[in-house]
């Protein structure tokens, strides 16, 4: 069954539930009184100050000698892109190069433009810019002349689609375009190589994946002596075939598909392993050589993981967690393996501890690289490093609340099978009783939820008597593959009773009742939610769905669903199918039953999950007489905002619903 064009036909006709429930006079009418609640003005003020603020730090992109950075304010709401020198980047105030005025686009080509990202060629001539109408996935990719400081009439352009494209060098890239011919997950097959001057039409195909795949794509890694073009397919979500390009040709790389390939430093290809290869325990972070055997460079214990992995000119870094908790390494080589030893060396940087320190940037072609820290009630601080392995701040985030009298704790739930799940409680230090509390979490695609500042949480919930909750259920990646793999397909359960059990855990430790419990997530997380809603509904009184999947058993016949058989299993197996039905919050929502109340978030603009989920189950629910409120807003994309007033009013209204559902009384 394929999914019609128009997705209220696919509401109404396919599944027969009620259509645009979420226009309703008693929705419009609910929506009124969040809006009437003058905390809702108050918060959307408050959000919007701190999004607008000028006093932000300015996060960028380090490429050749400037730092490329992506603003928005009050004044430039679909923002500015721009640079600044290296050197005066590290100043109070830089002196910023504006490149594209989004705005000043958009207002001239009568357009609704969404910056989707940009990557400038090795010369640092030319750059690709990506532009998304309305904020969904498919975009405009048009090219940007940095001497000329204006898009480039002559250079070049694909049509709006799910589309990649890389400078292979200054005058040819590596593209591969949905318009070309689509996956059944709606992403491209077909690589490309165009040269400056010559018709797109004429670009020779390099190579050609499966229908079936979930898409390919093409990767061009530019290092201190070479450039490596790979091209990426995507075979399932978790499994990737390699190629190199090389003379217009490609050629398959003898890297295992559990290979998650991360850049390219002195010659090798960087990943981390899905699965074990090699005597190499998954989870690790090796190094492959052509014509070498395969290097470590690290192995994570049972409760860490290589979250992130970037690399420089001369040195290759690393954001490692142990417990949730994380240090940023750098690693350098002196090449092959010499008498079977390892020749990678290994130091830990310098940063914070008991929180999150990441790889901000790490320029390809100096030796500068940038990192921040946070945690749930610390800034967030960017620190730079020249090369010396000694990073220093050169920039604060001003706090946003007072964290004074705030406390963050780490405790651990059992779940149904035993399983130890580690979470985090921030709250009032001196709380007199149980307290509204907000449980968040995720749990899917080996995505971690590690500590983070948040202004939202912290000033609209935390400073007024409210906990918040961070759970690190399986699913995730905080333990590594193997933490993600528990949760997958046919054990997808496990993440939600993980979910259950730190629910359960906060009310033993009498933190909060069911009657002050609330539950949010977003995509994945909104089907966490969802889910977890219709299996404990008298545990919990409020739920914010945000973005999500619900319709498990449609799923695959909804925006770019298939692509995600690898996580879900695949409700055309027999099988799976009824294993899914166990769960899928759309099939399990029960007449009679009463639910906790629900706000469904999401976006007409979202063409990677679909506003579709949230209509549907909304529909639905209203139909029983359930307690639903709906919010659809026009643009955003999956993020469900585009801009800095789009996402002060979705979270004021969703901190305003948790409030009143939860009785937070400030």
């Amino acid at each position: 069954m394929s999914q019609p064009n128009d997705p209220y036909v696919w509401l109404e006709e396919v599944h027969g539930a009620k259509p645009l429930a979420w226009v309703t006079d008693q929705n419009k009418k609910s929506l009124g009184l969040l809006k009437s609640d003058p905390r809702y003005q108050k918060n959307y003020n408050s959000i919007l100050e701190v999004l607008d603020a000028t006093d932000r730090i300015p996060m960028g992109g380090l490429s050749h000698g400037f730092v490329y950075n992506f603003w928005q304010d009050a004044k430039n709401p679909k923002g500015l892109w721009r640079r600044a020198a290296i050197a005066d980047y590290q100043t109070k105030a830089p002196h910023w190069q504006v490149l594209l005025d989004v705005d000043a686009l958009a207002k001239s080509e009568k357009e609704n433009w969404v910056f989707a990202g940009a990557e400038c060629n090795p010369g640092e001539t030319r750059c690709l810019i990506r532009l998304s109408r309305g904020g969904g996935d498919a975009v405009v990719i048009r090219e940007y002349d940095l001497k000329a400081l204006k898009l480039a009439a002559d250079g070049f352009k694909l049509a709006e689609a799910k589309s990649d494209a890389s400078y292979l060098n200054d005058d040819t890239v590596l593209f591969s375009s949905a318009a070309d011919g689509a996956t059944k997950s709606g992403y491209a097959y077909k690589v490309r190589q165009w040269k400056r001057g010559t018709q797109v039409a004429a670009a020779p195909i390099v190579y050609t994946g499966e229908v079936s795949d979930v898409g390919s794509s093409a990767g061009v890694f530019h290092t201190k002596n070479e450039t490596a073009a790979v091209v990426f397919r995507s075979v399932s979500f978790f499994e990737t075939d390699y190629f190199a390009i090389k003379n217009g040709k490609s050629e398959k790389l003898p890297l295992p598909r559990s290979a998650d390939v991360k850049g390219m430093f002195d010659g090798a290809l960087i990943a981390t392993l899905r699965q074990d290869y090699q005597g190499f325990k998954k989870g690790a972070l090796v190094a492959f050589r052509e014509n070498a055997p395969t290097q470590l460079i690290y192995q994570p214990g049972p409760r860490g993981s290589v979250e992130s992995v970037s690399t420089g000119r001369d040195k290759l870094y690393a954001a490692i967690y142990d417990n949730v908790v994380g240090a940023v390494h750098v690693f350098t080589t002196n090449g092959p393996p010499k008498d079977g030893k390892n020749v990678w060396s290994d130091k830990k940087l310098a940063l914070p501890g008991q929180g999150s320190p990441e790889i901000v940037s790490t320029n390809d072609y100096g030796p500068e690289a940038m990192f921040r820290f946070e945690n749930y009630v610390t800034p967030t601080t960017l620190y730079f490093d020249g090369g010396n392995d000694a990073p220093h701040p050169i920039k604060s985030l001003p706090a946003r609340f007072d964290a004074s009298g705030i406390v963050t704790e780490q405790f651990e739930a059992v779940s149904k099978d035993g399983t130890r799940i580690p979470y985090f409680v921030t709250r009032p230090k001196n709380l007199s009783g149980p307290a509204p509390t907000l449980l968040y979490g995720y749990g899917g695609f080996e995505v971690s939820l590690t500590p983070g500042y948040s202004a939202n949480f912290g000033r609209l919930w935390l400073t007024h008597g409210g906990i918040y909750v961070v759970a690190n259920i399986r699913g995730g990646g905080e333990f590594g593959p193997a933490w993600h793999e528990a949760a997958l397909k046919t054990n997808r359960q496990r993440a939600y009773d993980d979910f259950v059990a730190v629910a359960d855990d906060l009310t033993k430790r009498k933190l909060t009742t069911a009657k002050q419990l609330g539950i949010m997530g977003g995509s994945n997380g909104g089907l966490l939610v969802s889910t977890v809603m219709t299996q404990i509904p008298d545990k919990l009184a409020a739920v914010v769905c945000q973005v999500p999947l619900i319709d498990m058993i449609a799923y695959t016949h909804i925006g770019a669903g298939t692509s995600w058989v690898g996580e879900y299993g695949d409700p055309a197996i027999p099988k799976e199918r009824d294993y899914i039905l166990t769960y899928s919050p759309y099939q399990n929502v029960k007449p009679g039953v009463k639910y906790p109340p629900v706000f469904f978030v999401t976006a007409t603009s979202d063409d990677r999950v679909t506003p579709v989920h949230a209509r549907k189950m909304a529909a639905k629910m209203e139909a029983m007489g359930q307690d639903v409120l709906f919010y659809e807003n026009t643009d955003g994309g999956h993020a469900a905002a585009a801009d800095h007033k789009q996402s002060a009013e979705m979270w004021a209204l969703s901190f305003v619903y948790l409030a009143q559902k939860l009785g937070l009384k400030a």
